[in-house]
């Protein structure tokens, strides 16, 4: 069945609710930072600040060189969860199928068959915008297609005003002459290996044999042209149901405050959370360890995954980092648990210089082979040497 998905998209959302508080700087270049700090970057930016070169992480230092006149306001987390708790409560009345994102202004609303009730999806999506508009002050972007993924590059298409309606069956068509780095699932990685083949656009891929793509993609083959073709059967959560996260956890036999114990036993979880995360064609852009000592209480610690990613080499420094954070007291640890949350898509984003494009797709290499060879001989078949338990020299020579 036909679904009706439209795509609620509030540009450059954290500039958008400070200019609703403060109007004088309605069409001026905005950037949200923490100015005071050291090494601040920027957090977002307005479209006149986007148009003169500044980007999102860029350090704050380099933007301001950029344009003059920039004014700088430090992020307020809360104000923008409360606008997106704002949004969401304009939206309910016409679905319980509500996905919102991480106070990003980002919003799915699955309106299928309620069209007895409140009419044309067309109709709700005009409605909901007035509503925004009125009652919020947001002037959001809408778009309606037949599923997430069309969703979100039509609205993409239209940024930063506007509105896209995608029929049912012209997917194709509107994805064709798009640049590849515009579909939400192609990953960088796809892009440097495309780009030798002279492949930029998504109707040159598509035109391709499978058989022949493979040789280029390996195992991403069918996920990257399932994004080009405009499918996704993924669903839109119901409210208040938590978004999908990776956990995994590993209970030692034990209980040990050994560094070599402890990595030995995190590494086979970064391992199988990348592969999940691969598996379900997402990247973690947050990494938490849990750890729990003998006495009962359990210490966490976080860190950001930047840029976002799937891969267990990039993974990796961060979850050891974590780990020696939440271990940091002297007493032995009981159980360690690995959390991959705030899923995404990919993102189509190649490394600037060339030593790094070389080291990611070094590592994808090496992750596409060990995948390989994990869906062959098991999941067990191959993994890294820190993921071995530690073996006594002793007992080894004995054994000899």
């Amino acid at each position: 069945m036909d679904r009706d998905i439209i795509h609620i998209n509030v540009a450059d959302f954290a500039v958008a609710v400070e200019r609703c508080l403060d109007p004088c700087l309605a069409d001026r270049p905005v950037i949200i930072a923490p100015e005071g700090a050291a090494r601040a970057t920027v957090y977002d930016m307005s479209e006149e600040a986007y148009r003169a070169g500044v980007r999102k992480g860029m350090p704050l230092r380099r933007a301001l060189r950029l344009e003059r006149g920039i004014t700088v306001r430090p992020p307020k987390p809360a104000r923008y969860a409360q606008a997106m708790t704002d949004l969401l409560r304009q939206a309910l009345p016409y679905s319980p199928l509500i996905e919102p994102g991480d106070r990003d202004g980002h919003l799915f609303v699955d309106v299928t068959g309620t069209s007895r009730l409140f009419g044309p999806a067309v109709d709700v999506a005009w409605r909901m915008r007035r509503q925004a508009r009125r009652m919020l002050g947001l002037d959001p972007i809408w778009s309606l297609a037949a599923n997430k993924r069309v969703a979100k590059v039509a609205s993409r298409l239209v940024k930063p005003q506007g509105e896209y309606i995608v029929a049912p069956g012209d997917e194709a068509a509107l994805l064709a002459p798009l640049p590849l780095w515009l579909i939400p699932g192609i990953e960088a990685d796809d892009l440097q290996r495309l780009h030798p083949l002279n492949l930029h656009r998504v109707q040159q891929v598509t035109a391709l044999n499978p058989a022949h793509l493979q040789v280029v993609l390996g195992h991403r083959t069918d996920t990257v042209l399932e994004a080009l073709r405009g499918e996704d059967r993924s669903p839109v959560l119901p409210v208040g149901q938590a978004p999908p996260k990776v956990v995994l956890d590993h209970t030692f036999a034990t209980d040990t405050h050994a560094p070599s114990d402890l990595y030995a036993a995190l590494r086979p979880l970064v391992e199988a959370a990348g592969r999940q995360l691969r598996h379900q064609g997402r990247v973690a852009r947050r990494l938490l360890i849990v750890a729990e000592y003998s006495d009962g209480r359990s210490w966490a610690r976080q860190l950001r995954v930047a840029p976002p990613s799937a891969n267990d080499l990039a993974l990796w420094p961060l979850a050891r980092r974590a780990l020696a954070l939440a271990t940091a007291r002297r007493m032995r640890v009981r159980h360690i648990r690995l959390i991959c949350d705030r899923l995404a898509y990919p993102p189509a984003q190649l490394p600037l210089f060339a030593a790094e494009r070389r080291t990611a797709l070094h590592r994808e290499r090496l992750v596409d082979a060990l995948d390989h060879i994990r869906e062959r001989f098991g999941p067990q078949a191959v993994g890294f040497a820190m993921g071995l338990p530690a073996v006594d020299p002793l007992q080894m020579r004995n054994a000899d």
